[in-house]
């Protein structure tokens, strides 16, 4: 059994996450994320300090062998397997910044959430041209769930984020923060946004700030992200060979790998080696062998590839989709966390983003078993 330490234990943390867990409170703990740009369906829970990212609205999570059950006095909760308790949890408190709302009325929870236990997040346009058409949308993306629902807003304008920013940093101790953004019309893909945005709110806190977009048409907006006050950048491959971006996001693929690579080049002599990354999905069709020739590719240019297991969400295409096994996710991960260390890029080096915080991947924990604090 493991009380509240998986921290040595990344195979439980990959079953977790590919399998997800049932709970029996529903209710315990803020918040679980649904819809929109992932983690979704998710739940955040903890293990000493460690939090991690599980499933708990998505298919394989409703037969899921692992049950949670609800919170003690003492605040934790046990995690059991056909009975026998495997681990103790800590369910983050809801964030106090939840309970404000903006100059404007808005709630502060539909301008940023919170993700793991200490990074802010946002969507700053819940709208993409890719999603408008189901020739064209990403399979598994869900961003205009949360925007059908009510949940956020079309469009976060950079006084809102800044506000927002600078509370949760007040009020619950936020670390870092991730801007993210569907794709707008224009050759910019989303960087004159984020470039707004991310100076908006270095106006007013000091908190690190990733920002993610597809590769702009010009090089040029990685140095205006940066100088607008960004300190990381994410542009995420989510599938690796051709064939299968085509096959699971026939617009985003139009923007060639080719594209890609050129724009990491540029964008890794702005923000330095590791604090350039990208998401790759691991169960979308992509061979281990695939995911890891690419990694070694990506690690070799200063880029640090954040693996993560697909999640099949709700109202997707690909919601029936199997997620990946956990024997899958180890086979990818393990030596993943080989090639990272040896190539200088471990995810605690790196300023602010979905690698640091790491809390949707045990590629993290990983890593630290080869490197220990």
């Amino acid at each position: 059994m493991l009380d509240l330490q998986p921290s040595t234990d990344p195979e439980l943390i990959n079953d977790l996450q590919t399998k997800g867990m049932r709970l029996v409170d529903p209710r315990a703990g803020h918040e679980s994320r649904r819809g929109g740009a992932g983690p979704s369906d998710h739940k955040a829970v903890s293990f000493g300090d460690t939090t991690v990212m599980v499933p708990v609205h998505t298919a394989p999570a409703f037969d899921s062998p692992y049950l949670v059950e609800a919170p003690g006095a003492d605040g934790k909760a046990r995690i059991t397997r056909d009975g026998a308790e495997v681990a103790r949890i800590r369910f983050p408190n809801r964030p106090k910044f939840y309970d404000l709302v903006t100059a404007d009325g808005i709630p502060y929870n539909k301008i940023a959430v919170l993700h793991s236990r200490d990074v802010l997040a946002t969507t700053v346009l819940q709208t993409c041209i890719r999603y408008e058409s189901r020739k064209k949308t990403c399979q598994f993306c869900s961003i205009g769930q949360s925007l059908a629902a009510g949940r956020t807003v079309a469009h976060k304008t950079p006084e809102q984020l800044a506000e927002v920013a600078k509370a949760a940093v007040e009020l619950d101790g936020v670390k870092h923060m991730v801007m993210t953004t569907g794709t707008p019309p224009g050759k910019d893909r989303g960087a004159a946004i984020l470039a707004e945005s991310a100076r908006a709110v270095k106006a007013v806190v000091d908190l690190p700030i990733q920002v993610q977009c597809e590769p702009p048409e010009d090089d040029i907006w990685h140095q205006r992200m940066k100088d607008a006050g960004a300190d990381a950048l994410g542009m995420h491959l989510e599938a690796v060979t051709p064939e299968v971006r085509e096959r699971m996001m026939p617009g985003k693929a139009s923007v060639p790998l080719s594209k890609y690579f050129s724009s990491f080049e540029a964008a890794v002599k702005v923000f330095g080696r590791g604090q350039v990354s990208t998401y790759i999905l691991a169960g979308l069709g992509d061979t281990q062998e695939a995911i890891l020739d690419m990694s070694e590719r990506l690690v070799a240019m200063g880029v640090y590839p954040f693996v993560v297991p697909f999640v099949p969400i709700s109202g997707t295409p690909l919601e029936s989709h199997p997620a990946p096994t956990s024997e899958f996710m180890a086979g990818i991960l393990e030596p993943l966390s080989r090639i990272v260390i040896e190539g200088g890029l471990k995810a605690s080096d790196i300023k602010a983003g979905c690698g640091k915080c790491g809390a949707c991947s045990a590629l993290s924990t990983y890593e630290k078993l080869r490197v220990p604090a």
